[in-house]
């Protein structure tokens, strides 16, 4: 439509989700870069925000067995070459968020690693629910380690009362709200935009009575809805 940007994400890294709920992904390098190959040309000359590989980098830092780090790395910087030769995509490899590596110094080397140099900037927050306050400030930290003035996008799709206070936080988790509606009107300079990366009402697994991890839940969406500020 005219006037709105896609917002894309790219979610087919081998041993994706370390094998967890949203186990799956690729069978080996060739195959990734195939379909990395073909997501970059059906982009066409769209525009577009495409968030590269969620949890990937992240999960490796955390501890990822059964991943292979230097093959994994080489595939996201692929990914992030061949989608930046669309010529209108806006492209932000995945960084966690501020709960899950509070110390943001150990995902410089990994983002570099990952190709960031020539990516347009990182994501924060994605299918998690660290507030806009915390996130941009987590954000800030890390743009400064990278140096070169990386910009970075928000995950403000559940967020809007912040995180759970309970076990298991990041799964489905009671009480949550949408957040800031999607908008690259931000206020602040280095943040390119406020975005729903993670699909509201989408299920993160069979936690808490949900459906499969990407599975529909409008039960779970109307409660986001209904908590939603303004």
């Amino acid at each position: 439509a005219a006037g709105r940007t896609a917002v894309l994400v790219a979610y087919f890294i081998p041993h994706r989700d370390c094998g967890a709920y949203s186990a799956g992904g690729a069978h080996d390098d060739a195959h990734y870069r195939r379909w990395i190959d073909d997501f970059a040309a059906g982009l066409g000359s769209h525009g577009a925000y495409v968030i590269v590989e969620p949890d990937a980098v992240a999960h490796l830092v955390a501890g990822c067995p059964g991943a292979d780090a230097a093959e994994r790395y080489g595939l996201l910087a692929h990914a992030v070459q061949r989608l930046k030769r669309q010529p209108h995509t806006k492209v932000y490899v995945d960084a966690g968020n501020a709960s899950w590596i509070p110390d943001e110094r150990r995902l410089v080397a990994p983002l570099r690693s990952a190709g960031i140099a020539e990516a347009d900037g990182f994501a924060v927050n994605v299918s998690n629910h660290q507030t806009n306050e915390v996130s941009s400030a987590y954000a800030h930290r890390l743009a400064r380690e990278l140096g070169g003035g990386k910009h970075f996008v928000i995950d403000t799709s559940r967020n809007g009362n912040g995180p759970y206070r309970g076990t298991q936080a990041w799964c489905n988790p009671p009480g949550r709200a949408l957040g800031t509606p999607p908008t690259a009107t931000t206020g602040d300079p280095s943040l390119d935009a406020y975005l729903w990366i993670k699909r509201p009402g989408e299920s993160d697994g069979t936690c808490r009575g949900g459906p499969e991890a990407g599975q529909w839940w409008p039960e779970y969406a109307l409660g986001l809805a209904g908590r939603a500020r303004g």
